[in-house]
């Protein structure tokens, strides 16, 4: 009797422990690190395995991955993308992220919207209990102005929705993320704003780098080049040419002097223009900056996927003091 008593006291001592560990279970070994993440993106679209996103996801949240929604992006649209790619099995897939802090959840309402399912206002309701903390977010995207991904300017946040437009080509193939990014190309000639002529370099040198790598992109921009308008053309032939022969660092090396001479200058029309790194009220990026200096383009990894977060623009082209 004694004994017994005993290893039942040892039970009941572990089983909180037990609880926990079976509330939250350890991620895959393959989504362990951030790179395992990315990883899987880049590949997702080979052999697309929808059921895997709420681990992917909960692995994105342990990792941070999430803490700065300004470099976010990529997570949100290639969540945003495998929600939509699969309607019939979306509110399945969403309901197997939950357990999910509350802070996490904006990302989650985000992706919902930017799924581009036709009903996702109806997915996105049958969550509400779930998610009391996040009444405000709830009700703009429910009954507000919150934006879909289609709606989301990029001239606002260039670095946030083209990182976005990324995650989600990476989630679906689809060449429409795509043909936006490809019409952002336009601002790669802008000389009034820096923030625009630095959304407009990303674009291309984004597109030149990921179109080395992989023939499907390439083919999707080549058959941009009939449907264009002349500003976009010219930019895009260079991303092309870039892309067939390796040579996307000439893209990256003039995007940065054409940037480092409108800072030194200021616009073209007033040349006293109030720097908008110093104003600190947008965040942009020069995708790449930070996967180069990384390693991961060598690795394999899309640029875009592996650098092209939102401040590091800031950091690397604000403006001397």
């Amino acid at each position: 009797m004694r004994m017994l008593t005993i290893l039942l006291a040892a039970a009941l001592a572990l089983s909180p422990a037990l609880a926990k560990d079976k509330a939250k279970p350890t991620p895959p070994l393959e989504f362990r690190k951030q790179e395992h993440v990315l990883k899987w993106i880049n590949d997702y679209k080979k052999a697309p395995e929808p059921d895997r996103l709420p681990d992917a996801v909960h692995a994105m949240g342990d990792l941070g991955l999430f803490r700065e929604l300004d470099t976010a992006g990529v997570y949100i649209g290639f969540t945003a993308g495998v929600i939509g790619a699969n309607p019939d099995r979306a509110e399945l897939l969403v309901s197997r992220m939950f357990p999910m802090p509350p802070e996490d959840q904006v990302v989650l309402i985000r992706a919902i919207a930017y799924s581009g399912l036709a009903d996702w206002k109806g997915l996105l309701s049958k969550f509400i209990e779930r998610m009391p903390a996040r009444g405000v977010l709830l009700r703009k995207y429910l009954y507000g102005d919150g934006k879909t991904l289609a709606e989301l300017p990029i001239d606002d946040n260039g670095g946030y929705v083209l990182d976005a437009l990324w995650g989600y080509y990476y989630a679906t193939g689809s060449p429409e993320p795509i043909q936006r990014i490809v019409a952002t190309l336009a601002l790669a000639s802008d000389q009034e704003k820096v923030e625009r002529l630095t959304i407009g370099s990303m674009a291309k040198w984004t597109l030149a780098t990921n179109a080395s790598r992989e023939k499907e992109l390439l083919d999707i921009l080549s058959g941009e080049m009939n449907t264009q308008p002349q500003t976009v053309r010219k930019h895009l032939r260079e991303v092309i040419e870039a892309a067939e022969t390796f040579e996307t660092g000439k893209i990256r090396k003039d995007a940065v002097a054409a940037i480092d001479e409108l800072k030194a200058k200021g616009p073209e029309s007033v040349r006293n223009y109030a720097w908008w790194g110093q104003t600190g009220q947008t965040v942009f990026a020069l995708g790449c900056v930070g996967a180069a200096a990384g390693g991961l383009v060598a690795a394999g990894i899309p640029c875009v996927v592996g650098g092209a977060i939102s401040s590091a623009a800031l950091k690397y082209f604000a403006p001397e003091k």
